[in-house]
């Protein structure tokens, strides 16, 4: 990653699951982590969004993927992908255990309906 300006790798993930979806009691399909504060968002195709409303209240444009075996990073404002970047604080993803779509027991029967493309 050739700009890491606004990425502090020294911060920790706010939590296992995305931050308003635990708080509303919803649920994600994947999860994405805020490299400048933190914040644990659920991805766009999610029914919340909360990921990119994080980048629109924040203006904090690069998130890396907070699934297992994922360490790619998004940049919101450049609208691209970016490979790689510096290693964030751990954890690196959410618990394994953790299910995708999550959390276990509040994702729908049918969520595969609810998906955002």
């Amino acid at each position: 990653m050739s700009d890491d300006r606004g990425i502090d790798p020294a911060v920790p993930p706010s939590g296992a699951g995305c931050a308003e979806c635990e708080a509303g009691g919803g649920w994600w399909f994947h999860l994405r982590r805020c490299a400048a504060c933190g914040h644990v968002g659920c991805c766009d195709s999610s029914p919340g969004q909360h990921a990119t409303a994080h980048f629109r209240a924040s203006g904090h444009p690069v998130v890396q993927s907070y699934e297992p075996a994922e360490d790619w990073f998004w940049d919101y404002a450049a609208d691209r992908l970016r490979e790689s970047g510096p290693a964030l604080a751990p954890p690196v993803s959410h618990p394994e255990d953790q299910p995708s779509p999550g959390p276990a027991g509040r994702v729908p029967a049918d969520w595969a309906r609810s998906l955002r493309g």
